[in-house]
């Protein structure tokens, strides 16, 4: 039985909800579902852990309360670049058809992600609590040129404050600040620190660690 009908022979039988469970995959990754975990994965999804570590649901106490949640729908795709780590009380949603890539880095907790098309996250990101990522409306506005769904790119060593929302056909450069309780709607460049509702730049040439 291969890593991901395992992964699927579990989930059926309720008992990732029951334990720390850890798959390891030849010559690639692994990835590990923590304790209150809850999954809805399809049998013709994917996740793909290419080097390091998937965590998902990762707690900063032992006793921290708060599940998560994974759905991956039909045909949706999860791509782990390197090790990521999504913590507690996080929704993630990659829907039928859907692509998200995750680089390296990490996503505090309370994350709350809806990939309707295309989400990718970069290298060495640091994202904060609270923080909503959609490339979808999910509803139609009847004027001229409207997409419902585009796609987002976030990029290499980008900080990302607490409560920030961030909206479909974003790109976020590279080594950019998006200060707390940001809106960002449109792109944002390299090494600019972002805040307000809209997000706008604040200033150039910034430098993070």
């Amino acid at each position: 039985m291969s890593p991901i009908q395992s992964f699927n022979f579990l989930m059926k039988l309720n008992l990732i909800d029951s334990f720390f469970i850890k798959i390891f995959r030849k010559s690639v990754g692994s990835i590990n579902m923590y304790k209150n975990s809850s999954c809805s994965f399809h049998k013709e999804g994917k996740i793909i852990v290419k080097n390091g570590t998937f965590h998902f649901n990762r707690s900063w106490v032992k006793k921290d309360p708060f599940p998560s949640l994974l759905a991956v729908r039909k045909d949706a795709t999860i791509i782990v670049n390197n090790t990521f780590s999504i913590f507690s009380g996080s929704k993630v949603y990659v829907n039928e058809n859907a692509t998200l890539i995750l680089g390296s880095g990490y996503i505090n907790s309370n994350l709350n992600l809806s990939c309707f098309e295309k989400i990718e996250i970069g290298e060495n990101v640091a994202i904060s609590e609270n923080v909503c990522i959609r490339d979808s409306d999910n509803h139609e506005i009847s004027t001229p040129l409207y997409k419902k769904t585009q796609a987002i790119k976030i990029g290499n060593h980008v900080w990302i404050g607490m409560n920030v929302t961030i909206l479909k056909g974003v790109t976020i450069g590279d080594g950019a600040v998006i200060a707390a309780g940001a809106v960002v709607t449109r792109s944002i460049s390299a090494n600019c620190l972002a805040a307000g509702v809209p997000a706008k730049v604040i200033k150039e040439n910034v430098l993070w660690k």
